[in-house]
């Protein structure tokens, strides 16, 4: 993002503080790396190359998935190659992010080439402070966590749009979003489909040493929710005092299509009657999905009669709820508006939608055929494992080794994402190594969580990366994994170090974890 520099830029450069240009420097050396789809395709080869070197030896390590010996899978032999030609297509069609992606952004194309998105934002922009913008954003982006990764694909659009009409740099409102969305992964008010899912690998690694223990699926919620008023207050203070002040030399490309605050203007009234309709429609069906979820024998939910489980209908619908939660106002706002006036105006603004896209389908390509080669080859696993029982090694104090176990798990969730993943190998070693110093498995858990976040953001394996990347060459066509990186560093290291900070505070004032939940084993020790 070189810049020529005026003198008055020259002295403010000399101003610049150790981190600004230690941040400078991440972003010039982020960015001096191939395009990310090329990078994703280079990274694809050292695996291979990886996988090659190191299948001939012995790790010591057993595989708790399979409970044979750990080996790392050579991915050059004449079998898996083949293997590699043939379930290609297959790859990268169920790339877990793709349909999600490409299914919403139809319905918000609709949405926002109508114009029902801008007439929301004039409201919004209307009664919420300017200086509210940044926690608002954040609360919104950590609720989303309920709807599984809808925040991925709608939240963080949307705070870049918002920042944007706002006057503001819109990357600090995708960086905001993207904070709460992802770096505050674990916070959140509401319950939801994570809980259940980690807490079943918990109580599992639990009953290694008491096979009658039992672990409430909520057995952080109270820690998970106070944990939201943390990210929103970090979260809020970083944007606004750290990130936005030094995207100012940032310029934003001339060509943005999405108004600014000047071009917001006044509301017609055929929008405001357009909008109030297409809104009320779409109260209409959020009340009516409600009457349909709320029996306790509703088919959308699981066959045990829980909403946020991830076998619940409800929960696999989200995508295609928030495709006709966006598709079905647009279309109405822009009939009613008068933006639409036949049917091609409608399939106009989905492949215009489309379109934008396109460049995100390519980086999703590598980016698949990458993440399933580093999964296949099993280096992700090993590291996992090996970093584990060295920690373990150690034996270090009970407080000491919660520490270790957040710094552990943030470090290895920048090469395996999966929080069920990470949490399904290193539990088993974890749970019951604490137990054994009387440390109770939800406390072990919630560690596990705090370091599960906050390296999200920053890790360009994490599937929704590339996705906010293109958020951002939205408005910064120049934009690389470098500045993204840069831009959410901050966010990472103060999230890691006052969230770790926060939860041996709350274990020292002996605040409850959760439900049933206690902070020694056994429990009242």
């Amino acid at each position: 993002m070189a810049e020529s520099q005026t003198p008055n830029q020259g002295e403010a450069v000399k101003k610049k503080t150790f981190f600004d240009r230690f941040l400078d420097g991440i972003e010039y050396a982020g960015n001096k790396l191939p395009d990310p789809a090329i990078l994703f395709l280079l990274l694809l080869g050292i695996v291979w190359l990886l996988s090659l070197i190191l299948s001939p030896f012995d790790f010591g390590e057993i595989d708790p998935r399979s409970g044979e010996a750990l080996k790392v899978i050579n991915l050059l032999t004449g079998a898996q190659l083949a293997n590699f030609l043939a379930t290609m297509v297959n790859t990268f069609i169920t790339f877990a992010p793709l349909g999600i992606v490409l299914v919403a952004i139809l319905g918000v194309g609709v949405a926002e080439h109508s114009g029902y998105i801008n007439t929301a934002l004039k409201y919004v922009l209307s009664f919420t402070p300017k200086m509210l913008l940044t926690p608002v954003l954040i609360l919104v982006a950590i609720v989303s966590h309920t709807a599984a990764d809808a925040g991925y694909v709608l939240v963080i659009p949307l705070g870049g749009v918002i920042f944007y009409a706002a006057g503001r740099h819109p990357l600090a409102g995708i960086a905001a979003a993207f904070a709460g969305v992802s770096g505050g992964f674990s916070a959140n008010f509401i319950p939801s489909g994570i809980d259940p899912l980690i807490q079943g690998f918990t109580q599992s690694a639990a009953q290694i040493i008491n096979p009658e223990m039992m672990l409430n699926p909520l057995n952080n919620w109270f820690f998970t929710s106070a944990s939201s008023i943390l990210i929103i207050v970090v979260g809020w203070y970083i944007t606004d005092r750290i990130i936005e002040p030094r995207l100012q030399k940032v310029e934003l490309d001339d060509d943005i299509e999405i108004q600014s605050a000047d071009d917001l203007g006044n509301i017609s009234d055929r929008e405001k009657k357009a909008f109030w309709a297409a809104t009320g429609v779409m109260f209409a069906g959020l009340v009516g999905l409600f009457l349909w979820v709320f029996p306790t024998d509703s088919a959308m939910r699981s066959p045990d009669g829980e909403i946020t489980a991830f076998a619940a209908p409800l929960m696999q619908s989200i995508v295609p709820l928030i495709f006709l939660m966006f598709w079905v106002p647009g279309l109405l706002y822009g009939y009613l508006s008068g933006a639409y006036s036949k049917s091609k105006d409608i399939i106009d603004g989905m492949s215009k939608s489309m379109g934008d896209m396109s460049y995100y389908i390519v980086m999703a390509f590598f980016c698949a055929l990458f993440i399933d080669a580093f999964a296949k080859s099993n280096i992700g696993v090993l590291i996992a494992l090996k970093g584990a029982h060295y920690l373990q090694a150690l034996d270090l104090p009970g407080q000491v080794t919660i520490v270790g176990i957040v710094i552990l798990t943030a470090f290895v969730n920048l090469l395996v994402g999966s929080a069920s993943a990470k949490w399904a190998l290193i539990s088993p070693i974890f749970v019951p190594m604490l137990m054994g110093l009387g440390i109770s498995p939800d406390l072990t858990q919630a560690a596990y969580r705090v370091g599960d976040s906050v390296s999200n953001i920053i890790t360009p394996l994490m599937p929704y990366f590339p996705l906010v990347v293109v958020f951002c060459q939205r408005y910064v066509k120049k934009t690389g994994i470098g500045t993204l990186v840069s831009v959410m560093l901050p966010y990472s290291i103060v999230f890691l170090v006052t969230w770790t900070i926060f939860l041996l505070i709350y274990w020292y004032l002996g605040i409850p974890l959760g439900l049933q939940a206690s902070y020694t084993y056994p429990s009242g020790m």
